[in-house]
């Protein structure tokens, strides 16, 4: 019989998963954005978006729809979703959730995929555009 692993915290348990992607910061998101094949995905909720704003030309697909969407195999996916080269990179508030959300896109095959260090509050606070949100 195998003994059970010890539990890991969600610290350790995020420097893992980040250790496996390089992640990148707002100015490179944004540069990587006015490019062809790359597409930004905000996973933000709703509440946060009304708040805050939104990144122009980004894909608003709330966390818990995530992998549906954007699977190129999917039967649910966003007609931006039709290839497994596609580079994403995943946006939510601060940089945390979407470090999980990017690991779970990998497992999709989705190799690409990345998240925001930082998340939309380091997009906003290096002055790079916000869009007010549509009622």
């Amino acid at each position: 019989m195998s003994a059970t692993p010890p539990p890991v915290g969600i610290d350790a348990y995020l420097e893992q998963v980040r250790s496996t992607y390089t992640r990148v910061g707002a100015r490179e998101a944004y540069e990587a954005s006015l490019g062809e094949g790359t597409l930004l995905v905000d996973i933000r909720y709703q509440a946060l978006r009304e708040r805050d704003g939104l990144i122009p030309g980004a894909l608003v697909i709330e966390r818990n729809e995530l992998e549906w969407r954007l699977d190129p195999q999917g039967s649910h996916r966003v007609p931006e979703a039709g290839s497994h080269d596609l580079r994403i990179v995943v946006i939510c508030n601060e940089g945390y959730a979407s470090s999980l959300a990017a690991v779970s896109l990998h497992a999709l095959g989705l190799r690409r995929a990345t998240d925001l260090v930082g998340g939309f509050q380091a997009w906003k606070a290096a002055g790079l555009p916000v869009a007010a949100p549509q009622p």
